[in-house]
């Protein structure tokens, strides 16, 4: 059984890796970009991202404790709320110590959630792969069992054809020899052959 392989071009592989690194390092640059155009000091900025932090970690909650328990809803929730307290921390700093602080650390912790969904994905991939491939070969045996059965059956039935033709010739041959007589074999014991039309 051939399987077409399909080769992931680098920046696929690499691209999972990099996503939150990715996000993090986009938030600070737009936090600063905001702290730029004014956000830096503004308390109704600060009141706005504070609120909005906060409506989204009790989304959050409100999803992870729900009936039906949620977990996607209730990780981009929380996610959200993470990312607005990231921007609104950095947007509203003097300085760039702080907020580089909060995106290292923001970057580690999403690193650390990430790693546990990736370690889960590859167990499972690995589980499926394994799982693929033990049905791949007790298919292949299966059919191995079967291509040498019906190889048997057509050799045993060559075999039968063979020795069928054989009979009738040398039956053909025997009944054709002169003084033959098929009665005189009946009363030495052996068994009673099939009269041909010329026996007749």
């Amino acid at each position: 059984m051939n399987e077409q392989i399909i080769a992931r071009h680098w920046l696929a592989l690499i691209a999972p890796k990099a996503a939150p690194a990715l996000a993090t390092s986009t938030v600070l640059i737009l936090a600063r970009i905001w702290n730029a155009n004014g956000a830096e000091h503004s308390i109704g900025n600060a009141v706005l991202m504070t609120a909005l932090a906060l409506a989204a970690g009790a989304a959050g909650t409100f999803a992870s404790i729900g009936a039906a328990g949620d977990s996607v809803i209730a990780g981009t929730a929380f996610a959200t709320s993470g990312a607005l307290a990231f921007a609104g921390v950095a947007g509203y700093a003097d300085g760039l110590p702080l907020p580089l602080l909060l995106w290292v650390l923001t970057t580690a912790i999403a690193y650390g959630l990430a790693a546990r969904y990736w370690r889960t994905d590859r167990r499972d991939r690995l589980a499926f792969e394994r799982h693929t491939g033990e049905r791949r070969e007790q298919h292949a045996h299966l059919e191995r069992v079967e291509a040498l059965r019906a190889g048997a059956q057509i050799e045993s039935a060559r075999v039968g054809a063979q020795y069928a033709e054989q009979l009738a010739t040398a039956l053909l041959t025997r009944a054709a020899l002169p003084g033959y007589d098929p009665i005189a074999l009946e009363r030495t014991g052996l068994p009673k052959l099939p009269q041909t039309e010329e026996s007749r």
